[in-house]
C-alpha cells in the first residue's frame, strides 16, 4: 500500500527491476524489509525531491545500499577508532548481530536506517536522526511509509521536507533504471 502511495506520489512507473535479494540477504545473514525490496524494484537507488538519497542495489555505485553498510561496517569495527561508533549508542549491524543498516540520507545530514536484530526477523524499524536536531527519532512503520510521511507529510517533523515545496520527483541513480 506505501510503495504504490509513493509511486502515485512521484507519477513513477515501476521499472521492475531483479535482484538476487537472496544473495544480498545471505551476506548480512538476515532478510531485508520486504516492502524495501518492493520500493527499490519499483525504483532502484536514486534521489527522491532532488534532496533525499535512496540507497538501493547499484553494486559499486553512489546509491549503492550494500557498499555503505560495508564502508560503515569496517569503519565501526576499526580498532583504531577504539570503541567510539559513528552510530552511537548503537553500532552498525554484523550479521548474527543488532545493529544499523543505512538505508537512505538528506543532502541536509539527515540519516535512515533499519534497526535489525538478528534474533528478530521480521522486524524493522526505522531508526533516523536530523542533522543538528539532537538524538534519534525511532519509529515502528515500514520503510516505505517513513519515505512517503517524509515526502508528503510537512508536519513530519523534524524530517518531512514537504514544506520545502520542492516537488515529488524521483531521479534514478545509475543507468540500469532508465
Amino acid at each position: 500500500m506505501w510503495v504504490q502511495r509513493v509511486m502515485e506520489l512521484t507519477g513513477w512507473e515501476p521499472l521492475g527491476i531483479s535482484v538476487d535479494w537472496a544473495a544480498i540477504e545471505g551476506e548480512l545473514g538476515v532478510a531485508l524489509p520486504a516492502d524495501y525490496k518492493e520500493l527499490y524494484e519499483v525504483f532502484g537507488g536514486g534521489v527522491f525531491s532532488d534532496s533525499l538519497y535512496f540507497l538501493g542495489h547499484d553494486e559499486g555505485l553512489t546509491f549503492d545500499f550494500l557498499t555503505e553498510w560495508r564502508v560503515s561496517l569496517s569503519v565501526d569495527q576499526d580498532s583504531k577508532f577504539g570503541e567510539v561508533s559513528a552510530v552511537e549508542p548503537y553500532a552498525i549491524y554484523a550479521p548474527g548481530g543488532k545493529g544499523l543498516v543505512p538505508w537512505g540520507s538528506t543532502e541536509w545530514a539527515d540519516e535512515y536506517f533499519w534497526l535489525i536484530d538478528a534474533g528478530r526477523p521480521g522486524h524493522y524499524p526505522v531508526l533516523a536522526r536530523a542533522h543538528g536536531v539532537g538524538g534519534w527519532h525511532r519509529y515502528d512503520m515500514s520503510t516505505s511509509e517513513f519515505l512517503y510521511r517524509v515526502l508528503a507529510d510537512a508536519d513530519f517533523q523534524p524530517f518531512g521536507i514537504a514544506h520545502y515545496d520542492l516537488g515529488t520527483t524521483f531521479e534514478p541513480g545509475s543507468s540500469d533504471a532508465e
